[in-house]
């Protein structure tokens, strides 16, 4: 398990003025050592050792602010910087690397009548600088231009439509739009949506985060990700019960994938085909008396064309069932204590040696508080069966993967059962 060292510091500031104009700013900086893989004298199944580290300093800062044009209208300004340093080290490849991104965005916003909306600029530049493996360099700049509107068509709909244009330095002109209603009868309410979007390829899918830059291909002609969504949500609240359902789906046309081109190499391509998500999600919840009880159920069925070019398969590590059940007892002054049953199904696995589909398990915990005055004591205790990937299959491969990785996905905890606790003190008045 990969034990760390990290120190924070986040500052922040917030100023309201009388005339309705407001400043939100915060810094961020942070500094950590993280150590994983091999311990000392322990071999990966080559006989080497294969250290994993990364030593992280990150600055970043963030602004968002507002001030009244008129009685209905307002500038609103957000805008956030980041500039993230890492040194990686894969058993014996050290890499250095640095990311900086930038994101602007200036807009106005104006309402009356029933009818609101907003209109805006923005602009977002993103850096990746390796110095150990400079062919993956890459600069986007994306400038892009945006708008929504809000109508209320009766008293119980409203209706809204948003676009955003991005003009993509590398992947082109990406347009982005939404449609979607929302409809509150009496205690129901029902919403819809229909919209669009794209994402820009980097190198950084998970094999690669996993494994470093080593064994990557530097990229070659891509294109960007695009995917269509739709959605419809059904809710009904009544006094003490709380129900919600949802129907979503998903179209994404180009996604990313690693195709192995040697026993040591690997590159990534766009699939040649459209991945597809459908789903649905179930909520009940009951509350009365301090007491809350929540229950929960998603069905994902994500399919994509299967590598092999011949046929389609289930997206690897993605349950098509999963389950919740939460019951928190809390009554002021006094304490609580809750307790929480999740269930994840079964998951295609790609690339696992020991198995090609993983077994399903049930995650318990347990939380307990207690208050003495202004002194709470309390204690959770998490994974009570003690599930853990390692009581079933070895994580270490037989041999490294052409990506660079030693050990299968993790399709279940790996950490065991854990127990924290600890005190919580209060000042001041009630």
């Amino acid at each position: 398990m990969a034990a760390y060292n990290r120190l924070t510091a986040r500052p922040r500031f917030q100023w309201d003025g009388d005339d309705g104009s407001s400043v939100y700013l915060t810094i961020g900086a942070m500094t950590e050592d993280r150590v994983g893989g091999t311990l000392p004298g322990r071999t990966v199944p080559d006989d080497t050792a294969f250290p994993h580290t990364q030593d992280t300093e990150r600055f970043d800062a963030g602004l968002v602010a507002q001030t009244r044009l008129s009685d209905l209208a307002t500038f609103n300004l957000r805008a956030s910087a980041m500039r993230q340093d890492h040194l990686h080290r894969y058993g014996g490849v050290v890499e250095d690397n640095l990311h900086t991104s930038l994101f602007g965005e200036a807009s106005v916003s104006r309402g009356s009548d029933g009818t609101s909306w907003v209109g805006g600029i923005a602009f977002q530049p993103d850096r990746f600088r390796p110095e150990t493996f400079p062919a993956f360099d890459y600069t986007y700049d994306v400038p892009g231009i945006f708008a929504q509107v809000e109508q209320e068509a009766t008293l119980d709909l409203t209706l809204a439509a948003n676009a955003r244009v991005d003009f993509h330095d590398e992947f082109g002109t990406q347009f982005s739009p939404r449609l979607s209603a929302l409809y509150r009868p009496g205690n129901w309410t029902i919403r819809g949506s229909f919209g669009g979007g794209f994402f820009a390829p980097t190198p950084f899918v998970d094999e690669i985060e996993a494994a470093g830059l080593s064994r990557l291909e530097p990229l070659g002609k891509l294109v960007a990700e695009t995917a269509q969504t739709a959605s419809l949500d059904l809710g009904y609240a009544d006094g003490t019960w709380e129900a919600n359902v949802t129907l979503f789906g998903a179209d994404i046309e180009n996604a990313t994938r690693l195709r192995e081109i040697a026993t040591e190499k690997v590159e990534l391509v766009n699939i040649n085909g459209t991945t597809r998500v459908r789903g649905t999600e179930l909520l009940l919840r009951f509350k009365q008396d301090g007491f809350t009880v929540t229950g929960s159920y998603v069905f994902v069925y994500a399919s994509e064309p299967d590598p092999s070019g011949i046929s389609r398969r289930e997206v690897p590590l993605t349950p098509k069932h999963t389950a919740g059940l939460v019951g928190m007892w809390e009554e002021h002054g006094k304490g609580r204590i809750g307790i929480e049953a999740y269930y994840k199904g079964e998951q295609e696995l790609d690339d696992n040696p020991c198995r090609s589909r993983s077994r399903p398990y049930l995650h318990l915990g347990i939380l307990g508080e207690i208050a003495l005055g202004k002194v709470s004591l309390f204690a959770n205790a998490e994974n009570l069966l003690d599930v853990r990937q390692t009581k079933y299959d070895p994580l270490l491969l037989p041999q490294r993967a052409p990506s660079g990785q030693w050990t299968v996905d993790a399709w279940a905890p790996l950490g065991g059962f854990i127990l924290n606790g600890g005190i919580r003190l209060r000042f001041g008045g009630d």
